[in-house]
This record gives structure tokens, C-alpha cells and sequence, in this order.
């Protein structure tokens, strides 16, 4: 006898899956609505695995495969950093670290109008949000929130930008806050902006937080959570 295997949305949940893994069936998820975020796409009924990683889940229905890579798959509603490369008439053209340029509409900022486009420098960093990310056609980006508001996104001025994987970005925008993130948080005072393709940006009084608390970042992916403290105490006494 066949044994069908079990696709109820907890049985996969913080598993490790590979490419072709079913990992939900709609048909038993009846009067639910989801959302499928990186790495997981729908086949009829069937969600199934597009990448090696594990199943994650937010509330209240989105489901997403958290994976460690150095090139960052566009999805939408990630917060991303990303830097200008060219302007058009009608829109930037963003570097977003993907396998294709995003673009940003010269009217998606909060109260955008003809009359007041910004004006962006080559090399300048933004902080966007990916509104569209279709299958073989360049990311769309705002500088808004879903409401409209400009929120926390647009320009990232002075500081100091440097790329990670898109694994540890997603640790440092977990919740609880990251252990490295929190023992620094305790110490120093810093800005910071993580962006899910992987680049981060931190911005300080003094270039020795900087340097100390990008360190710190880049270092503190392979190890555990005391292991994370220890370190930030170590790299925390070069600078007393």
C-alpha cells in the first residue's frame, strides 16, 4: 500500500525541504487564503519546494523557504537596499543584487508628483520595498509602505553599506532581535538598515562603531547565540 505522505501547512514547517518537496496541499486548506513568499511555487493544488532550505512560516499566512545565498531572488514585499545605476526619464534603474536591474518609478515616493521628482546620483543607496517581482521581467520597487507613506524607505546618506548572505540578513531582521544586534544595541549607539537581498548599512557617530559593529555583522553568522555575545565583547574592548 502507498503511504501518501502528510501535507497539513504544520507538518513541514521549520523542515528542511528540497526542490520538488510538496510541502502544502490546498485542497485540505479549505476557506484559507495564503501568500507564498521566495522560494515556493503553486501547481493546481500543490505547493511545492523550488529551492533547498527550510519552510518557514509568519502569521497570519505567508509561508516562505529561508535559505542562505549569495544572489538574492526578488519577492514581493521585501525590504531591500539598493543602489542607483541610471536615471530615465520615467523611472531609475536599480542595482538590487538580483539576476535582473529593478526599476523605480519616478512617482513612487510618498506624494510624488511631476513636479517634485527627486534627482538621484549614480551610487546613491536606497532603502525600497519590492511592489512587483514577476517571472522573467524586472523587479517593480517603491519608496513607499503599502499605505503610501514614505515611512522609513527612501535615501541612506553617509554610513557605511556591505553585503552578507540573504541568510544572515534574514537572521538580522528576526524577532526576537538577533543576538549580535542586541548585545551591540547594549553597548553602542548606531543606525542600521538590512535589506533581504543581503546588503546591509550601518551609519554611527564615530567610524570605529562602524567598523566594529560591521565586523561583528559579517562574523557572527556561523556561530551560536553565546558564541555571538562572546565575540561582541572581544571586538567591544579594542575600541575601549
Amino acid at each position: 500500500m502507498e503511504n501518501k505522505q502528510s501535507s497539513s501547512p504544520a507538518s513541514f514547517v521549520d523542515s528542511t525541504v528540497v526542490p520538488g518537496d510538496v510541502v502544502l496541499d490546498l485542497s485540505s486548506m479549505t476557506n484559507q487564503t495564503i501568500k507564498l513568499g521566495g522560494g515556493l511555487r503553486q501547481d493546481c493544488d500543490a505547493i511545492s519546494a523550488m529551492k533547498a532550505g527550510t519552510l518557514r512560516f509568519s502569521k497570519p499566512n505567508k509561508y516562505w523557504i529561508e535559505s542562505s545565498q549569495k544572489r538574492y531572488v526578488p519577492c514581493v514585499e521585501d525590504t531591500i537596499l539598493g543602489i542607483v545605476v541610471d536615471s530615465k526619464a520615467d523611472n531609475f534603474l536599480i542595482d538590487i543584487k538580483g539576476p535582473a536591474m529593478g526599476f523605480l518609478p519616478v512617482l513612487a515616493f510618498e506624494g510624488g508628483t511631476r513636479r517634485n521628482i527627486p534627482k538621484f546620483e549614480v551610487g546613491t543607496l536606497l532603502y525600497l520595498r519590492v511592489v512587483k517581482a514577476n517571472f522573467g521581467m524586472n523587479p517593480e520597487l517603491s519608496c513607499t509602505d503599502a499605505s503610501g507613506k514614505a515611512a522609513e524607505f527612501g535615501p541612506l546618506k553617509d554610513g557605511y553599506m556591505f553585503e552578507t548572505s540573504t541568510g544572515l540578513s534574514r537572521k538580522l531582521l528576526s524577532s526576537p532581535a538577533c543576538p549580535v544586534l542586541e548585545a551591540l544595541g547594549k553597548k553602542l549607539s548606531f543606525e542600521i538598515a538590512v535589506g533581504l537581498n543581503g546588503r546591509v548599512w550601518v551609519n554611527a557617530a564615530s567610524p570605529d562603531t562602524i567598523v566594529v559593529v560591521a565586523n561583528a555583522i559579517m562574523k557572527s553568522e556561523c556561530l551560536s547565540e553565546a558564541q555571538q555575545i562572546i565575540m561582541v565583547d572581544h571586538l567591544l574592548k579594542n575600541i575601549q
